[in-house]
């Protein structure tokens, strides 16, 4: 099992230069885990997606789904101490703090191309191989 930030799951489902990396990791490891924090973040990009006409309303819901069906039962909620902690202790965002809360939390890494995080938290935040 490992922890995916949103932006893993976008390479996954939104066409990019990461793409083929994300379907690689899923390869490998398909058990992918995230805080339910995942959903706002990604209806949030789909939402540009749609506002640029990149995609059609249709397209956007069905990804929607695609990624909520692949996240079905891996989704977590975390301590909110911890993601404090986290934050107070870095410069990272709360959000992005998230993300490494529940990786530790469950005892695993979190896969991300965040270059913060990837500084802040080297212990438990790996780069998405091929970046």
């Amino acid at each position: 099992m490992i922890v995916v930030d949103t932006n893993i799951l976008a390479y996954l489902y939104l066409p990019g230069d990461h793409a083929a990396a994300a379907e690689a990791l899923l390869d490998t490891d398909s058990d992918w885990a995230a805080p339910l924090l995942w959903r706002s973040e990604f209806r949030n990009l789909l939402a540009g997606y749609f506002r640029r006409k990149a995609l059609s309303f249709d397209q956007v819901l069905a990804l929607q789904a695609e990624a909520e069906s692949q996240m079905s039962g891996m989704e977590y909620e975390v301590d909110s101490r911890l993601v404090l902690e986290l934050a107070k202790g870095s410069d990272c965002t709360a959000y992005d703090c998230e993300f490494v809360a529940l990786a530790s939390t469950l005892g695993t890494t979190l896969v991300t191309v965040d270059k913060k995080l990837l500084r802040a938290f080297p212990g438990v935040a790996q780069p998405l191989a091929g970046m």
